[in-house]
């Protein structure tokens, strides 16, 4: 196998938000990779796009067949301009505009063993059985991984073999376990006890573990990994330290991954005994007749050199009677598995298996796709070694009828795969749909690809309308399908749209570049949600969200709605009347924009969070704030009266620092960073200390330094060290920005300037008004000499504006990050907190969302299986999905959302209306002669009489808020639309 000769460095700006998913190592050597690609229907397009997004090395690609009309309905790289042309050809260019770093190239042979040794990754897809025994023997002979992955209708499989000896390095998305330790005995075992907050941390014994930060037992520090053993009180057993140093403070704990290996069967032993991905015994039955199911529809097309025709019952009870004759599939053990066949099963997917569709393929590549990155990168573990998915619950309900034979048979149109399942009535259904899409990133390009694909809204009133304020990033093109590097900077929901219509010319789509919110309610209002058939939310944040479900419950409309973190993803559903309304997660919605507490950031912090929070402030009050209220001032600094004397002398004194004038060189911005780094990290934290000694003792007796409150130690400047040096280079290079001055790149020149200078005292800092510094800070010992009031305000009334930096965290050129990322590692040095990197100090103070490509299609996909069914009409609460996938665990579960709650109430019934500020209208509870005088109202003349308002111009509906009259609070009923 040999991995591609690259020098490339890694864009970590195009690939950010998938880098927090997989980390540098992986993206490395996914890099570095060669995949041969097979089959280029719809899901062999599915795995191409999500490969080269994520920017796999090489792709070639292999499919001589010439395209034909049922490609179209999944296959978006294919038009009907490539009909009879092969489809590598004519996917080829277009394949390759998804990232100019990988190479797509196209192989037109046969697949022979000479050219199998040349890639890592061998997929096949839409391939017969007899080509995929033949591939996946000398792929498993010759140590390349392999995996076939196939849908016919709504059923789709997937398999893997990685060889007999594969080694996952890591073997799962989370973080390393750390923990904070609050104390270590000497002995055999040595004991750590973990600080209380800590309990949440869940080690187990025989994880192994490092250790980082401890004072006192410092021959733990970097050493090699050691076995643990948990205690039942939770303190674990590290290992001898009789011979250690006794321990002091701090520290912490941190869990090593550790890889495991993997065995895997060759494709022509796994097809007998498969061993296949399920969370119940149920489910394993199930995975087992689709398996059988699928060999008998590999046989029948065998045979007849054609897929089953669409729900012909003949073909259908050829298929169950091949599968009965089956040779029986071997347990564990190799004994024949005793399971009976569900031949109901089997005749339903013979059924439906002529037709290719968008979403399956969507579910399957996606989940190909990182198959092969797991293969690749060996990060997250592979599936062993089958995995089945169906969505068979979109077919009509028990009860209705099934699509007829002549309504399914092909019409020479690009929904000809689609047709084949579920009929060309279903299809003239879809395409007079109005929708709402709200997001246009990665999720929101993936579903508006579906909605082309399986012709959404493309003939007479439907449509299809995109909504999204945002613009485009060049972090967004490494999983946002439809954009490319020359949008950057141009409206999502405009992009989108017409490279939409790119996809397919029939749909009517329009964009808006308003924000969804209750400012935009007058042009999101009655008229523009009235003519909505459903809503589809492709949204980050909670907030957004429910707002957007609370519109969908005022207007009854359906919502689908979809969302990932990493390689976590979920699908919902909820209609009005049949499922309970969207609720956001009660942990999510409470941590959202939760700002940390002040004093906390300031002077306690416990979390590596709060020092990158301590960070950024820094930042800000420095670089940006600092210098737009002395710009705002300085007109005003000549006289005491105008000045806001406490904020502008604090703010007077970060600018000034040790210097006693304005900085005129890069040196005096050097002197400057060096002083403010003793400020920070060495002498507020004495002053600190002085205040809060480390054995200071509550009137309750409790220590203060206990609990979350950790104990700072101060640091001593040293060069050597890189955080150091980097903090100086990043904060010199700021203060020269806002002070208009050229900064310095030359590390070699500013370590020996460093070895010149020599390191501030506390008599130089602070020069300004030490008693107007955070009280903590304030000390005589800031020495005796101080600038005066009039000096300052004179010295700063001249010269030029300062120049305010505005953060940028995805510049990483401007020193931005740099210096918070090197201020978080300090504090976080301070306080005994194992800090974090440059990453993950991005990913804190951005409150970035890891995202990846394969995730997002997956849950699209998902969407786009419960919108076959809200637009087919579908009405029980069992017909519906709520779906949730975790990509790296193997783990995927699909289940019937909860109904809606059921209120009754024996008190009055009142009617209140919502759009003219709650007025009471009618009340049960009025005397005869005030209902008699209201009830002979028309609706309109009521509102007007009790609110003295009419409905605006154009308005359609009158939405009304039912509520019941009772001794306890009010009960809610869902609002009742009253049409104009």
């Amino acid at each position: 196998m040999d991995v591609l000769e690259t020098s490339k460095s890694l864009d970590e700006e195009l690939y950010s938000r998938q880098m927090y998913v997989l980390g540098l190592p992986a993206m490395q050597r996914i890099q570095g990779a060669k995949v041969l690609l097979s089959g280029l229907q719809g899901l062999g397009a599915e795995v191409a796009k999500n490969l080269v997004l994520m920017g796999v090395g090489s792709l070639t690609l292999h499919d001589p067949h010439p395209t034909c009309w049922s490609d179209l309905a999944a296959q978006f790289f294919l038009s009907k301009r490539d009909l009879e042309r092969s489809r590598a050809e004519a996917c080829q260019e277009l394949v390759a505009k998804l990232n100019g770093s990988v190479q797509v190239c196209i192989h037109t042979g046969d697949l022979t063993e000479d050219l199998l040794l040349d890639f890592q990754v061998v997929v096949l897809t839409a391939s017969k059985l007899e080509e995929q025994l033949k591939v996946g023997t000398l792929c498993h002979k010759h140590g390349v991984c392999f995996l076939v992955a196939d849908t016919w209708g709504l059923v789709g499989q997937l398999f893997c073999d990685f060889g007999e000896d594969f080694t996952v390095q890591d073997p799962t998305e989370a973080e390393p376990l750390t923990a904070a330790i609050q104390h270590i005995t000497q002995g055999s075992p040595g004991i750590l006890t973990l600080k209380k907050e800590a309990n949440g941390q869940y080690f187990c014994s025989g994880d192994l573990v490092t250790f980082s930060g401890i004072e006192g037992m410092v021959e733990l520090n970097d050493c090699a990994p050691r076995p643990i053993h948990v205690q039942e009180d939770g303190t674990l057993e590290i290992g001898d330290t009789t011979t250690f140093s006794c321990y002091l403070r701090g520290g912490a704990v941190t869990e090593v991954k550790r890889p495991k290996t993997v065995s895997h069967e060759p494709l022509d032993a796994a097809l007998l005994q498969p061993r296949v991905v399920a969370q119940s015994p149920q489910e394993v039955h199930r995975a087992h007749c689709l398996h059988q199911a699928f060999r008998a529809l590999h046989k029948f097309h065998h045979h007849h050199g054609r897929p089953p025709r669409p729900w012909d019952p003949v073909d259908a009870d050829m298929v169950v009677g091949l599968a009965r004759a089956l040779e029986p599939l071997k347990g564990t053990e190799g004994e024949p598995l005793e399971e009976p066949l569900d031949e109901v099963l089997v005749r339903t997917v013979a059924l439906s298996s002529a037709g290719t569709l968008s979403p399956m393929a969507a579910i399957l590549g996606a989940m190909a796709a990182q198959e092969v990155l797991k293969a690749i990168s060996r990060k997250f573990m592979p599936l062993d070694q089958w995995l089945y998915f169906d969505a068979l619950d979109c077919l009509p309900e028990d009860g209705k009828p099934l699509p007829n034979p002549e309504d399914c048979i092909p019409r020479g149109c690009r929904y000809d795969g689609q047709i084949a399942v579920f009929g060309a009535g279903f299809q003239k259904k879809l395409s007079h749909q109005h929708y709402l899409l709200v997001g246009a990133g990665a999720i929101g390009c993936e579903l508006l690809k579906n909605f082309a694909l399986v012709g959404l809204g493309t003939r007479g009133s439907g449509s299809v309308t995109v909504a999204d304020m945002d613009h485009i990033e060049r972090s967004n093109l490494s999983r946002q399908f439809l954009f490319r590097p020359q949008d950057i900077g141009r409206p999502k929901a405009e992009v989108a749209a017409e490279a939409a219509l790119r996809l397919n010319s029939d749909l009517q789509v329009t964009s808006f570049t308003h924000q969804l919110d209750p400012s935009t309610e007058d042009i999101y209002g009655d008229n523009f949600f009235s003519r909505m058939d459903g809503v589809a939310a492709a949204l980050d944040s909670f907030q957004a969200r429910r707002y957007v479900a609370v519109r969908c419950t005022h207007y009854l409309k359906p919502l689908l709605e979809a969302g990932t973190q990493g390689t976590l993803g979920h699908a919902s559903v909820f209609m009005p009347h049949v499922t309970e309304p969207y609720r956001a997660p009660a942990s999510a919605t409470a941590s959202e924009d939760a700002p940390y507490p002040v004093c906390t950031v300031r002077h306690f912090p416990s979390t590596v969070e709060h020092t990158v929070q301590w960070a950024r402030d820094e930042f800000e009050g420095l670089f940006h704030l600092a210098a737009e209220t002395i710009n705002h001032h300085q007109q005003a600094l000549t006289s005491l009266a105008d000045t806001d004397r406490p904020q502008v002398l604090t703010l007077l004194q970060a600018v000034l620092g040790v210097l006693r004038e304005r900085p005129q060189t890069w040196q005096d911005c050097v002197v400057w960073a060096l002083g403010h780094w003793q400020l920070r990290f060495c002498y507020s934290i004495m002053q600190l200390l002085k205040h809060f000694p480390p054995d200071k003792v509550l009137e309750d007796g409790t220590l203060f330094w206990s609990g979350s409150k950790r104990c700072p130690q101060p640091l001593e400047f040293d060069a050597s060290q890189d955080t150091h040096f980097l903090y100086v280079l990043a904060a010199a290079n700021l203060y020269a920005q806002m002070h208009g001055l050229p900064g310095s790149q030359d590390k070699t020149g500013l370590r020996e300037l460093l070895k010149l200078l020599p390191l501030p005292g506390p008599q130089d800092l602070a020069p300004i008004f030490a008693n107007d510094l955070d009280p903590a800070l304030a000390s005589a010992e800031f020495g005796p000499e101080q600038l005066k009031l009039h000096e300052a305000l004179e010295f700063w009334s001249v010269g030029p504006h300062l120049k305010p930096l505005r953060f940028e965290k995805d510049n990483d050129s401007n020193f931005h990050m740099d210096f918070v990322a090197a201020a978080a590692s300090l504090r976080a040095q301070n306080y005994g907190i194992l800090p974090a990197n440059r990453m993950q100090s991005k990913r804190i103070v951005g409150r970035i969302i890891p995202a990846i490509a394969t995730t997002s299609a997956a849950v699209a996909g998902l969407v786009v299986l419960e919108l076959y069914k809200v637009v087919g009409g579908a009405q029980s609460l069992g017909a519906f999905r709520h779906s949730y996938l975790h990509l790296a665990e193997n783990r995927f579960s699909r289940w019937v959302p909860h109904a809606p709650a059921i209120q009754t109430e024996q008190h009055g019934l009142r009617v209140r209306m919502l759009l003219y500020g709650r007025a009471r209208l009618y009340s049960a509870a009025w005397p005869p002669e005030k209902q008699a005088q209201h009830l002979s109202l028309r609706v309109t003349e009521l509102v007007q009489r009790v609110t003295g308002q009419v409905p605006l111009p154009g308005q359609r509906v009158l939405v009304l808020e039912l509520s019941c009259e009772g001794e306890e609070e009010d009960t809610i009923f869902p609002p009742l639309h009253y049409e104009l």
